[in-house]
């Protein structure tokens, strides 16, 4: 049986080996690092093992055969409607998708509404955060499925009205909106910041020389606003990864279900999903370079017995939800 290589295949592959390795080193860093164990790195976990597990599908479904014929019954019926038509891959994408708007407004109540932080954001409250993402991302890439049909020993596309209908809000469901509530999200958040660092300047100006007779409270205002100024800048670059790698591909489904053209061998639609798949091996990069929680968590797994030991993460975010009411509401 002749096996055929498709470019997407070989992207797929390779972006498949380097987002495993990438998003097992992330997970690897926040479990074994106490100081990591806050709310924004349990979504960032979570993030990450979603990519992983998506990495693995992405890397299987580009060596793996597909027998032709398929086999009759039940098993031919599960490869069509799971395996060939990708179910698993778009599902762990709609998690990482959903988890991403879930991790945005973790920071966005933090951030913007304190109190309300104190309340809402407990360890239930996130774990029940988590597992709805995970249940709403499994349903949505139902449609995946309804996408193909089996008939005896043969899988092929099937489409209607009626998926079309759906399929106009699938893409508005998994990105559009998303995308439009991160908007919302980071754009409050980036004017709070700037908020706090103008109260904090005033609150030292007032305060003059006296602030000196109190550096930990000083120092706990400053860690403060720099550890939510990288997170936010960190998670910044994660959301405009993600609109990059996605819209192309977002725009083409998008357009195929309101009755444009579409070819999946087009130049185009390669490319996007090309993009879709890089988008996996790409934050592991970004908490590489500007997450600085990560850098001490890696520095610290890493070079233990070599001056590494000594190096500690900024802050916890969340062991200074009390302080950081008091900088929000300080003026």
């Amino acid at each position: 049986m002749a096996y055929e290589v498709s470019p997407i295949f070989i992207v797929q592959g390779i972006v498949g080996v380097l987002g495993m390795l990438g998003n097992a080193l992330v997970c690897l860093v926040i479990w074994q690092d106490r100081a990591m164990h806050t709310l924004t790195n349990a979504f960032i976990f979570n993030q990450a093992t979603v990519d992983f597990l998506g990495s693995i599908v992405m890397l299987l479904s580009s060596v793996v055969p597909i027998s032709r014929p398929l086999p009759g019954g039940v098993a031919g019926l599960l490869l069509c409607k799971i395996w060939i038509s990708n179910y698993f891959l778009w599902a762990f994408y709609v998690v990482s998708s959903f988890n991403l708007v879930a991790l945005t407004f973790e920071r966005y109540l933090a951030i913007v509404y304190p109190f309300k932080f104190q309340t809402i954001c407990s360890r239930v409250g996130a774990a029940v955060a988590i597992t709805c993402v995970w249940l709403a991302g499994l349903a949505v890439a139902v449609y995946a499925t309804e996408l193909y049909r089996f008939d005896v020993d043969h899988c092929h596309r099937y489409f209607d009205f009626k998926l079309r209908v759906i399929g106009v809000l699938v893409p508005g469901l998994q990105f559009f909106i998303p995308v439009a509530s991160m908007l919302f999200a980071y754009t409050h958040i980036m004017v709070e910041l700037k908020r706090s660092a103008r109260r904090h300047a005033n609150i030292s100006v007032v305060s003059g020389p006296s602030n000196h007779a109190n550096p930990v409270h000083e120092s706990a205002d400053e860690s403060l606003l720099r550890a939510r100024r990288n997170t936010f800048k960190t998670l910044v670059m994660v959301f405009a990864a993600f609109v990059c790698c996605w819209s192309l591909n977002a725009s083409l489904l998008l357009s195929a279900n309101l009755g444009a053209p579409f070819d999946d061998a087009s130049p185009q639609y390669i490319i996007s999903v090309a993009l879709v798949a890089a988008n996996s091996a790409v934050n592991p990069l970004i908490y590489a370079f500007k997450y600085k929680q990560f850098q001490a968590g890696f520095k610290k797994l890493f070079c233990r017995g070599r001056g590494g030991a000594t190096v500690q993460p900024e802050t916890s975010l969340n062991s200074v939800n009390t302080r950081a009411t008091e900088v929000t509401v300080g003026v």
